[in-house]
């Protein structure tokens, strides 16, 4: 069992959709899903894949990435009624949410870009539990990039650890002596850690909740030490103050993205 076939099972339960099965039986229907709103579109793939599970076939109109204006015809829906239904509010979900996941993406990348060309806008793993593939694949379709996709990905040593550990030199080198093969980054809240860190050769140097200026000034001495260095800032970033970050930052990863965002509205409709 699938993602997929997960979300069909919450929606579905052991007696199907009771209401679509006890008025219909073999009636065949068409239907088109329509975009009420201005977006990146997002999810056609998961809705497409939510349909044939249900017995029924989809034409995509556009495809995942594309700028739309509202009243877009994004996808056409053939089969049996019942099966329609069935996957209806699903795959409207889906593309709702993956949409305006990748709508927000994009209006940040188009502030950074021509700021710093080379700055990328990531995901965080403040995801919806059981979602979170999908919701780092808008981020991917908006043109960001995942960052971690768990906890098994990447070496991420965050404040709790650093209080465990006692010290940033304790933590960076107990992370090396363990681990040879994946990244090691660390986040830091003031300049003595960070330039630490820097010494300390970690892969990556977030700067967690830093104000422009200042990061900007401890980003170039973290360049100083070691320019290969990838400069992380995360933490208090809005689409009212990313672009005071992009021309110093090599990455910008923002919980907001996947946790605080309003899903886009899409309608299907039986022609």
């Amino acid at each position: 069992m699938d993602d997929i076939d997960r979300f069909l099972k919450e929606d579905l339960g052991e007696d199907g959709d009771v209401t679509s099965d006890s008025l219909f039986t073999n009636e065949q229907a068409e239907a088109k899903i329509i975009a009420k709103e201005d977006c990146i579109v997002a999810g056609l793939k998961e809705a497409k894949i939510v349909f044939q599970k249900t017995g029924a076939e989809t034409k995509h109109l556009v495809k995942d990435g594309e700028s739309i204006k509202k009243g877009t015809t994004v996808a056409m829906i053939k089969g049996p009624a019942r099966s329609i239904l069935k996957g209806e509010r699903l795959a409207l979900n889906i593309i709702g949410r993956m949409s305006s996941i990748a709508t927000e993406t994009k209006k940040l990348i188009a502030i950074c870009k021509p700021i710093n060309p080379s700055v990328t806008v990531a995901a965080t793993r403040k995801t919806t539990p059981g979602f979170r593939k999908f919701e780092k694949r808008a981020v991917e379709i908006g043109g960001g990039e995942q960052h971690r996709s768990g906890l098994y990905d990447a070496v991420m040593i965050k404040d709790n650890h650093l209080r465990i550990m006692g010290s940033v030199e304790k933590a960076i080198k107990k992370a090396k002596e363990n681990v040879r093969s994946k990244t090691i980054e660390i986040e830091v809240e003031n300049e003595k850690d960070a330039l630490t860190a820097a010494e300390l050769y970690a892969d990556v140097i977030m700067l967690d909740n830093f104000n422009p200026k200042s990061a900007e000034v401890i980003a170039k001495k973290i360049k100083q030490i070691n320019y290969n260095i990838l400069i992380e800032i995360s933490g208090g970033v809005t689409p009212n103050n990313i672009a005071k970050y992009a021309s110093f930052a090599d990455r910008i990863s923002l919980g907001y993205l996947t946790h605080s965002i309003k899903s886009k509205d899409f309608s299907l409709e039986i022609i």
